[in-house]
């Protein structure tokens, strides 16, 4: 993308559904990834891992799907175990990004680009 998109608060919180949909399915996906990938790793010189094998593939499949996708809509993912991301924004001219977490019913809280999600401050 050439140029980052964006977003008003009513868009971010329009993308909300899909935005935690799509983290709750990279947390579960990472979850085995982790799980499986020494095991994988492991069996690939017999059988390739069998079952583990297969859920290991699957959830890598779905990991770049989902990241990609985040990609493409200019959301930024910080930390997907938390389902913390950000919605790049302008707040009185200068760059900004409005910043949500998984649980949160709206997107409620902004901050500038150093300080990060320590520097939240509401909406």
């Amino acid at each position: 993308m050439s140029e980052e998109r964006r977003f008003t608060v009513e868009e971010a919180d329009a993308m909300l559904g899909q935005v935690g949909a799509a983290l709750e399915r990279i947390r579960a996906a990472r979850q085995i990834v982790f799980a499986r990938g020494e095991r994988v790793r492991e069996g690939a010189g017999g059988n390739g891992g069998g079952h583990e094998g297969a859920e290991y593939l699957e959830a890598s499949a779905t990991l770049k799907k989902d990241m990609e996708w985040f990609a493409e809509e200019g959301v930024i993912v910080r930390d997907p175990e938390s389902g913390l991301v950000d919605f790049p924004a302008e707040r009185e001219g200068r760059v900004v990004y409005l910043c949500w977490q998984l649980g949160e019913d709206r997107v409620a809280h902004w901050h500038d680009p150093e300080t990060g999600f320590a520097g939240r401050k509401p909406l």
